[in-house]
């Protein structure tokens, strides 16, 4: 599906079909909210692999800060961007034309995506064990010298939401039948990153021609603040196109590759998308909640049987990250510091 008609504005509202989740009295540890919030899980990522979290327990004040710091960082000189490049780590800024999305599974995407980003990831010092060993995709951070607010708003959102999206595994392992602390050990230290992103207007994009190009999330869940303007889109099952419920305050929450290798694709990595048809710059904060890199990512017991073998070999979440990169990423397909296409 590509072309025109991928293009063409159809996409409808997803409430109901993507339900809004109320994550409060799980979070405030009431003591009958964690099975019907696993079994409303279960449901919706059988089907469309999104839902929508409200009294999440993240202040607002740190979400707006990081759109306001993503929103003035964008709004820097090219030189002053560039100086903070993204390299062999994939930190920092990536460029206009810096990704082309060639893993989609619904769509031949041919052109880079109309959009600029900025990565950030786990805060290490330069004397850390990682950073001395020169560990796979571990990096230092790339900071803008003279934006001392850009760090400390995106650090504290950052550790905001890894408290909050962490508290929220042992429900996906009740969705999938599994105790509570299944994933325990693999998300000890999790491999987290805020990507900001800023997509310029859109209002009449070339064929085959996306914000955000058809694809799926390589992590094991996504989380998404709700943008002011809209532009995000769902593909169902069905092959339809549709918007998440658009709750002020709420997370956008959707499935990534790695639990859907948990789960041997019962829980699927649901495309989805980003056209800003607006008349004015759309922002994005994502938070990417993944594994351990060294973490064994394997079929779960629940999701195999006779009947249903294991879809996937064991990988390590580090080595399905590395494959990726390369295939999706110019600079890497260069090596280290190299050339845009």
């Amino acid at each position: 599906m590509s072309g025109a008609a991928q293009l063409a504005p159809s996409a409808v509202s997803g409430q109901g079909r993507i339900p809004v989740l109320d994550i409060g009295p799980f979070l405030a540890g009431e003591p009958d909210a964690a099975a019907p919030l696993a079994r409303a899980v279960t449901r919706t990522c059988e089907d469309t692999g999104f839902l929508v979290v409200a009294n999440h327990g993240v202040p607002q004040r740190l979400v707006d800060d990081t759109f306001a710091a993503a929103a003035q960082f964008f709004a820097r000189s090219d030189s002053d961007k560039l100086a903070l490049k993204i390299g062999q780590y994939n930190i920092g800024y990536l460029p206009f034309g810096g990704q082309v999305v060639r893993h989609s599974p619904v769509n031949k995407n041919t052109k880079p995506n109309f959009s600029e980003s900025f990565y950030i990831t786990r805060d290490r010092a330069p004397d850390h064990p990682d950073i001395i060993n020169n560990k796979p995709l571990i990096g230092l951070n790339r900071w803008p010298p003279d934006m001392p607010q850009f760090r400390a708003a995106t650090m504290a959102y950052y550790a905001a939401m890894e408290a909050m999206t962490t508290r929220l595994v042992p429900v996906v392992a009740m969705a999938l039948g599994l105790p509570p602390d299944y994933f325990a050990e693999a998300f000890a230290e999790p491999n987290c990153t805020i990507r900001l992103i800023h997509y310029p207007p859109q209002p009449n994009p070339e064929d085959n021609e996306f914000g955000f190009a058809p694809h799926t999330d390589n992590n094991f869940i996504t989380f998404l603040a709700q943008s002011a303007l809209p532009g995000l889109e769902v593909r169902t099952a069905e092959g339809e196109w549709i918007r998440p419920p658009a709750v002020p305050g709420t997370f956008v929450v959707n499935t990534g590759a790695m639990l859907a290798r948990y789960s041997n694709d019962r829980f699927r990595a649901t495309p989805h998308r980003v056209i800003n048809r607006n008349g004015a710059s759309r922002y994005a904060i994502p938070f990417f909640l993944g594994p351990n890199h060294d973490s064994i990512v394997d079929c779960v017991p629940t999701c195999v049987g006779p009947d249903k073998p294991p879809r996937y070999e064991p990988t390590t979440y580090g080595a399905f990250t590395q494959r990726l990169l390369t295939l999706n990423f110019a600079h890497r397909r260069a090596g280290g510091d190299g050339e845009y296409a």
